[in-house]
Order: C-alpha cells, then sequence, then structure tokens
C-alpha cells in the first residue's frame, strides 16, 4: 500500500510517547514536561513528526461536535432512554456549553497536548543527526501543524495562549497569558509562509499524505479570506492553481477508501482500516442511526450513535437534481423488517469494512473545491462577481449536475457562494467558520436564532415525548467565542475568561 511508511511510524509512536508517561498527552501545554533522550536520530526525527500526525487522528475525529453540531448543518437522534454522554454533547447542539463543559476542555487540552510535541520536534530538529532534506521537510510539516492548530484555536477561543518553545519546569507555564488574536495571526501567517517555502510541492507515492506546499498555500489563503484580506487571499491562492490539483469527475470518488490522495485531495487525516493496528477510523459508528441495528453499518445488530445527524433545514437546502445530496447523506433507511425508518444520516463516510469498528475512510482538511469557493468568494469581495467567480463556483456546480449561475449581484455571489460551501463542502468541518466568516455577530445571533425555532418546531427526529428545554436553541453574542475551560481558570488564575461566561 502507497502509505505504508507513514502507517509503519504511527504503529511505532510507543517509542515516543512512552517516553513521556501514559497519560503525557492528556496533560495541557504549558505545563508538561516532556523527554529529552528522542530526536536525535533522523529515523527518530521522522517518528517524532509521523507522531504529530498521529495525534490529528482524534482531533479531527472529534472536531465535527465544534464545526457541524454546533450549526444549522446536524443535530441528533435524541435518545430518551440512554443519556450516557447526551448532555455534554447536547451543551453543544443546544448552545448551553460553559466554561465546565467537558468537550470544549477536552478540545482545548487535546490541541495544545498535539502543541507540545510540534514545539518539542521543531526546538530539537537542528540537533537531530538527519539530512538536510528531512530537517527542511520536518519543519515544514510540523510549522503547517502547528499554525493548523493555532488557526482553530484562535477561530474557538479568540485570545489564545503562545507556546513556541518546549517548557522545562511547570512553574513556566504561570508565566504565560493569552495574546490578542492579531498576535496569533501573525505566528499563523509566519509558519504557513515558512512551510509554503520549504516543502515540496508533492511527494513520493511511499510517502504520501505528508504536507505539501499546496496545502500551505490554501490554509494560508483560507486565513487571509477570514481576515477579509482579500488581495493576499486571491494572491495566495492563485499560487494553487498551477500545482497540479483538479476536480474529480464524481464527487462519490472524492471519499472512496479505495482513491485516498487523488487530485482533488490538498490535505486529508490519513487513517487505515482492515487491520488491528489502531490507527483506524470510525465516523459511520457515531454518525449512524441509534436502533438501526445492522440495517445502516453491516454488521449483525450494530446501531450507530445517533450524533451529527443531517437536518431538515441542510435537507431542503439541496437543489433538485443535485449530485451530491445522495453521496452525502440519507433521508432514512430501511430495517431489517423492510420498514422505511425516516432519520437522516451522513453518509460521505460509510464505506464497507471487513473489521466491526474499523473504517479505512480518510477524513477531508482541505481539497481544489475549497480552494476555488475560497477564490471565488474572494475575487467577489474585492472586485465584484467577475467572470473569473462565476467560473470557480460554476465548476463545482457543473461537476453536482447542476446550471450555471450567471448575472449575480455582489450581494447575490456572496450568498450563492455560501451556499454553495454549506452544499459542498456539507459534513467536513467548514460550516461553523463560514458563518462567522460571512457574518456580523448580530447576523449571526440572527441566524441561528432562527434555525433553532424551526428546529424547535419541526425536530429532526423525534424525541420520544421529551419536550425541549427553554434554553435549547437559545444563541446569544458571546457565544460565538467558546469558554476558557474552568479547569484551566484555576490551573492559571492570571488567565481572563471570554466575556458572558
Amino acid at each position: 500500500m502507497k502509505n505504508r511508511n507513514i502507517y509503519a511510524v504511527l504503529m511505532s509512536l510507543g517509542l515516543l510517547i512512552s517516553s513521556c508517561g501514559e497519560d503525557f498527552l492528556n496533560k495541557t501545554d504549558p505545563t508538561v514536561l516532556v523527554a529529552e533522550n528522542f530526536y536525535e536520530t533522523e529515523t527518530q526525527l521522522i517518528q517524532a513528526v509521523s507522531g504529530v500526525y498521529g495525534q490529528l487522528q482524534p482531533l479531527i475525529s472529534n472536531q465535527w461536535q465544534y464545526t457541524e453540531f454546533i450549526t444549522d448543518n446536524t443535530t441528533l437522534h435524541f435518545n430518551p432512554g440512554n443519556r450516557g454522554q447526551g448532555p455534554a454533547l447536547e451543551a453543544l447542539e443546544f448552545w448551553q456549553y460553559n466554561a465546565a463543559t467537558p468537550n470544549i476542555t477536552n478540545l482545548y487540552n487535546s490541541t495544545y497536548g498535539t502543541l507540545v510535541n510540534v514545539n518539542t520536534a521543531l526546538a530539537r530538529l537542528p540537533e537531530a543527526n538527519a539530512s538536510d532534506e528531512i530537517k527542511q521537510r520536518s519543519e515544514g510539516e510540523l510549522r503547517f501543524v502547528r499554525a493548523y492548530l493555532y488557526f482553530l484555536l484562535v477561530q474557538y477561543f479568540g485570545d489564545v495562549i503562545i507556546v513556541t518553545e518546549p517548557i522545562s519546569t511547570p512553574s513556566e507555564a504561570f508565566l504565560y497569558e493569552r495574546e490578542p488574536v492579531e498576535t496569533v495571526y501573525q505566528l499563523i501567517i509566519s509558519d504557513l509562509q515558512s512551510a509554503a517555502n520549504t516543502l515540496p510541492s508533492s511527494h513520493p507515492a511511499s510517502e504520501t499524505g505528508r504536507v505539501t506546499k499546496g496545502a500551505a498555500l490554501s490554509l494560508l489563503g483560507k486565513v487571509h479570506l477570514t481576515r477579509k484580506e482579500y488581495p493576499q487571499a486571491i494572491a495566495v491562492l492563485n499560487q494553487v492553481l498551477p500545482l497540479g490539483y483538479s476536480l474529480l469527475g464524481n464527487y462519490g470518488n472524492i471519499f472512496d477508501p479505495q482513491n485516498k490522495n487523488h487530485q482533488e485531495s490538498i490535505f486529508e487525516i490519513q487513517f487505515q482500516g482492515d487491520n488491528l493496528f489502531g490507527v483506524h477510523s470510525n465516523f459511520i459508528y457515531t454518525f449512524a442511526p441509534r436502533e438501526s441495528f445492522g440495517a445502516v453499518i453491516d454488521f449483525p445488530g450494530q446501531e450507530g450513535g445517533g450524533w451529527n445527524t443531517p437536518t431538515k433545514d441542510i435537507i431542503a437546502a439541496y437543489e433538485e437534481g443535485d449530485l451530491r445530496k445522495e453521496v452525502s447523506l440519507k433521508e432514512g433507511y430501511t430495517d431489517l423488517d423492510g420498514n422505511w425508518v425516516p432519520v437522516p444520516f451522513i453518509n460521505k463516510y460509510n464505506h464497507p469494512h471487513s473489521i466491526r469498528g474499523v473504517t479505512n475512510d480518510n477524513w477531508p482538511v482541505l481539497r481544489y473545491a475549497d480552494v476555488l469557493l475560497m477564490l471565488a468568494e474572494a475575487i467577489n469581495e474585492e472586485n465584484g462577481p467577475t467572470a473569473d467567480a462565476h467560473g470557480y463556483l460554476n465548476q463545482i456546480r457543473e461537476r453536482a449536475g447542476l446550471d450555471p449561475i450567471t448575472g449575480l449581484s455582489q450581494s447575490q455571489f456572496r450568498d450563492a457562494v455560501l451556499r454553495e460551501r454549506r452544499i459542498e463542502l456539507a459534513f467536513e468541518n467548514h460550516r461553523w467558520f463560514d458563518l462567522k466568516r460571512t457574518m456580523s455577530t448580530q447576523e449571526l445571533v440572527d441566524f441561528l436564532n432562527a434555525y433553532g425555532l424551526r428546529e424547535r418546531a419541526d425536530p429532526t427526529t423525534s424525541r420520544g415525548g421529551i419536550p425541549f428545554s427553554n434554553d435549547d436553541f437559545v444563541f446569544e453574542a458571546h457565544q460565538v467565542l467558546f469558554p476558557m475551560p474552568q479547569d484551566q481558570m484555576r490551573i492559571n488564575p492570571s488567565l481572563q475568561q471570554n466575556p458572558g461566561y
């Protein structure tokens, strides 16, 4: 298999992680002590970088909670009989999260836990007995990952702690305070520019899945777009166009595990199923309906978690004849008794697999369709709906079997791009950031509360006779940022909480 080298190194992670204790990854930067006897050889350096890739697997596996579930895209298959983890996840879905919400604490801790290894590897990289080529590639990969993680953190939390060096003693942690958003973005931009300048445009087949120049440029373009720096976004994204990416002819092939790292893929998180090596995915087990008992996941008696369920709202957003709908979601399923059950579920990550609970799906983070839609958006904001802007948008629509759009005003084109992003990138962790980028705070408050009223009046799935609480689906302006976790405020009393919490 062409990704064998990356997977082999991921499976040997014990060398790196076990040297720091079993709970190493659960500690929050900047209070963790790191191993001093690693990163010395080229093999260890490669293992360290691949270990960072491995830490992205659990991060991406849970990211739907904070980017799709919190929006109008998805909801839940309510379980009145088994609350389990329901309250913690429902706090996000119903916008009742606070500083004690455990999932937000886990998001914060796991992200900084990954940054521990990123920063340590970057600091120790010059000392490693490795070739200049491996050192340069490793630095670019690590800087990309650090930029990506801080891009997530700054959008989730606003001002955040910046740590770029290993911390040698716990007491140093108390010297850190949250840095302004602008300072965080300057670090992100600097890291991505460095990565784009040092990373190759492609890797040998045995190294497929590693970060490339195209990934660094694509994320940098997204950063500029987020900051409404449209000329810079256009200039950077235009550099991606000649790098050899292209749209696949069939939308479904994007997500097929037999077609990983294809020409449309710019960066995807690597997983490997059909074995028990521990680097598999299991997205469909989270997303499939409860009580489906093998009708959706093809194992006897197997049901799903019922989480991240497509809403009636997004189902209605698909245009007639859109070829993406059948790939992205199902509006229900036929149970084992032949009855139709109208419980929707995400279908993008639903593929045959040989071992229960062990799937082979990768997760797309950046793909060429996203670049084209970002270019269309940036050009429209800077120059109006030019022929180029229409052309980039219509490439996406034409693959979906839809008629091209023409003659739109700037405002109409802006709305059209946001609608297209919602459908094209559905359930790929873009919706929350797209809404925050394209709406003012008050517009977002009004938009989400209007959706909440619709969902309360006509829920996507049955609630088994349990009514909504008065506070469910009530969104307030301060919730555009997550709270700083309560545990972090206890650890470091100098931290300031986000307003409203």
